[in-house]
């Protein structure tokens, strides 16, 4: 049975009966002022800081309804940890998107989804030319807090993002990617090296077409007002049509190299032209093309060279990498990949809030993420033979031909058993990022997609291609954060933090900590709040 078959097979079996989520992205209030948590169990006591977690939480504005999950107003969260006690706060960003729409109470600025609403102050004549204005990206925040130079950041994948204080979540200012580096985009899903040095992607979109950009930012602020000052673009990738670059979310970085993975989700520049002239909603434009494969390059990280050898695969749809990183002359890729690459379409609002039949339809019609990895062999040279398998790595099962000059096609290996289609497969990667990123690992967390949103956690070991499952019905964990132990002296020693959503039970919110290596429960602390299901986040230690 192929990949594709177990897939259709297990969708099957498992979209059958789905519990309603919609209570998940619903609208909610923001808790400006900390309130205590109620712990069950018991939380160490050396586990000192916040859980910051960041997502859409604002879904109207007067009669005015988004469109899309991502369109959403970004809500800043705080799960403050000390001595074994909780309390929790949280704060909209107040982006401009935020301050539009709530001074006139509608839809002001357009997100990825929905079209903002004409002013009806405005005749048809100032309508028309609005539109030929220069287009201004959202500056809604709502996927990701990132820190650069040791400040934190709310982002979306536009050129703008805020500067937070993780202290109180206050906005404190609108940071322009532009003002530094000639990009109009930039991914949400920067990579670090150990001294702070930080790693980013960003577009560069003109009358001639795109170019992917490697971005670079030092460690070091220059002054207290610093923001992203000396950040510089590493290098740039021409795509491979100009006017139809590929969709990226993220991408992966080994100790020696960038790897850019192009991949043929598409975005369609004079489609985004027409919606903008149209009124039409900006993910019009971005569409799935399964007749073009995936290519990864290679970026050498302190010299900014591309490599003129390009890794082919089939086609996939990626939006995080678990790690990567090199060993005798190979260089390992692990992603989460989807066979297809129309995720986007089922997370609108209206498949989110069906329920019975319809729901179970939606759930269906979509692939599931499954980890895998790719090997590709870093010295391919004109004399390396063709249509051999260059893998030459003990128990791999992954392969990598040389089909012609500067052409390497790869296989991947599956990082699962067949049992990962159970739990339906895995997104939302975390690994111990700060003593294994770029280093050869053995574990990995990440939820259990058997809903459009996690209902499980789950824990793999590369060791055997088993896992282990935190699971309880009914119940939504978010993307499992894991934290190491003071003095830890194994990669698992620490504990695993999710924020665990119940649609079905009034307030029934609470932050889980899990024991990594064990993956049982320690203790949880219940938070009297709704909040919807949300994206990405970090641990931000106490000093």
């Amino acid at each position: 049975m192929t990949t594709l078959d177990t897939q259709d097979a297990n969708r099957k079996e498992l979209g059958k009966d789905l519990e309603t989520i919609a209570s998940l992205v619903r609208t909610v209030e923001e808790t400006p002022d900390p309130i205590p948590a109620e712990v069950e169990g018991t939380i160490p006591t050396w586990l000192n800081g916040s859980l910051l977690r960041n997502g859409p939480a604002k879904f109207e504005f007067g009669d005015t309804h988004y469109n899309h999950w991502f369109d959403g107003m970004a809500l800043l969260h705080k799960f403050k940890i000390e001595k074994g006690q909780v309390t929790y706060m949280s704060r909209f960003l107040r982006s401009d998107a935020y301050k539009k729409n709530s001074e006139r109470n509608r839809i002001m600025v357009s997100e990825i989804g929905t079209v903002s609403m004409d002013d009806p102050c405005k005749s048809i004549f100032q309508r028309f030319f609005t539109r030929f204005e220069m287009i201004k990206p959202t500056d809604n925040g709502n996927v990701n807090i990132v820190k650069y130079k040791g400040d934190y950041y709310l982002c979306t994948e536009t050129n703008l993002i805020h500067r937070v204080n993780p202290e109180n979540l206050e906005t404190m200012e609108q940071v322009d990617w532009s003002t530094f580096v000639a990009v109009n985009a930039v991914s949400a899903h920067p990579h670090y090296d150990p001294d702070g040095t930080s790693f980013n992607m960003g577009n560069s979109v003109g009358g001639r077409g795109a170019t992917y950009n490697i971005i670079r930012v030092p460690p070091e602020k220059e002054d207290a007002e610093d923001t992203l000052k000396g950040a510089k673009i590493l290098c740039s990738i021409t795509p491979v049509n100009k006017f139809q670059p590929s969709y990226y979310h993220s991408f992966a970085m080994s100790k020696n190299y960038v790897v850019f993975i192009e991949q043929p989700v598409k975005i369609d520049i004079m489609k985004i032209i027409a919606c903008f002239v149209k009124s039409k909603p900006l993910c019009d434009a971005v569409y799935w093309d399964p007749k073009q494969n995936t290519i990864l390059h290679l970026i050498n990280k302190h010299t900014g060279e591309v490599s003129p050898v390009k890794y082919f695969c089939k086609p996939l749809a990626n939006f995080h990498q678990i790690n990567a990183f090199e060993e005798d002359g190979f260089l390992m890729v692990d992603l989460c990949c989807f066979d297809d690459g129309r995720a986007l379409d089922i997370y609108f609002l209206q498949n989110l809030r069906k329920s019975g039949k319809a729901l179970d339809e939606v759930y269906n019609s979509m692939s599931r993420a499954l980890p895998r990895r790719y090997v590709l062999p870093l010295h391919v040279t004109d004399d390396t033979p063709v249509d051999l398998n260059l893998n030459t790595r003990p128990s791999s099962t992954a392969t990598c031909i040389k089909t012609k000059k500067n052409v390497v096609f790869c296989q991947h290996e599956d990082l699962h058993g067949d049992d990962i289609h159970e739990y339906g497969g895995l997104e939302f990667p975390h690994i111990n990022y700060e003593q294994y990123n770029t280093k050869p690992y053995r574990y990995f967390y990440g939820c259990g997609f058997r809903h459009l949103f996690g209902d499980s956690l789950l824990k793999m070991d590369l060791k055997d291609k088993t896992f282990k499952v935190w699971y309880q019905k009914g119940l939504f964990p978010s993307e499992p954060v894991f934290v190491p132990s003071p003095n830890a002296l194994e990669e698992d020693d620490g504990v695993i933090l999710s924020v665990v959503l119940s649609p079905s039970q009034d307030k029934g919110t609470f932050v889980l900590v899990l024991n990594a290596k064990t993956f049982e429960e320690l203790g949880r602390a219940n938070v009297p709040v709704n909040m919807p299901y949300h994206f990405h986040g970090v641990f931000h230690a106490s000093a």
